[in-house]
Formats: C-alpha cells, sequence, structure tokens
C-alpha cells in the first residue's frame, strides 16, 4: 500500500497555523490570512508595534535544501510588496501607512521571526 504525504496545501497551512499562534504570543495582531491579488499572496497581515506587518511564513523539514528564508527571494519580495501595496489600496490605507515585511522562518520545530526582512 502506498504511503500517502500530506498536500504542500495542508502542510503550509499547518505550519502558517503556527506562525499565527507564534505570532500572537510575540504580541502580534493578526488582521487577515492568505491575502491575495492576482499577482500574489500575503501569509499573513498583522499589526505589532505601530506597524502594518506583511509576514511570509517559509517551513522546511531541515536545512538540506537550505533555510526556509532564502525561499523568499528577491522576486518572490516583489510580488509581496505589490500585493501589499494592493491591500493598501483596497483597505483604504494611505501610503503612508508604516509598514513592515517580516518573515517567519520553521526549521524542523525551531520557529525564528525575521523582523524588517526586507
Amino acid at each position: 500500500m502506498a504511503r500517502q504525504y500530506p498536500s504542500k496545501r495542508a502542510t503550509g497551512a499547518r505550519y502558517e497555523e503556527t506562525a499565527v499562534d507564534f505570532l500572537r504570543q510575540m504580541g502580534y495582531e493578526i488582521l487577515e490570512r492568505n491575502y491575495r491579488d492576482r499577482l500574489g499572496e500575503i501569509d499573513i497581515v498583522a499589526e505589532e508595534g505601530g506597524y502594518l506587518v506583511f509576514v511570509e511564513v517559509k517551513y522546511r523539514k531541515d536545512a538540506g535544501n537550505g533555510y526556509p528564508e532564502e525561499a523568499v527571494s528577491v522576486p518572490k519580495q516583489k510580488r509581496i510588496r505589490h500585493t501589499a501595496s494592493w491591500y493598501l489600496y483596497q483597505h483604504g490605507r494611505s501610503e503612508e501607512t508604516p509598514c513592515r515585511f517580516d518573515v517567519v522562518s520553521i526549521l524542523g520545530q525551531e520557529i525564528t521571526l525575521i523582523r524588517d526582512a526586507f
């Protein structure tokens, strides 16, 4: 009998939930999850310390294929920035809104928060 593996979507959702719990413990107020526009997606939108924070969550079972945060490439950052601009527009927020881009890196069971990652 073939072994069944969870889908990437199910695995991603599980670790995004882990990240949400972690961020709440760190004092973040979660506003939205999986915000999408036609060009991209933002895993978590939150507020923390006077900032509107756009959070990318990356998971790796181990470092064999690199660290999770390394997967947030320059093109990925560009898509996230564009999606964040659209979020501001859709939610009637000024372009002057203080924003930050954080990454939650999950390597095995270790969670690392990288504030102002890009």
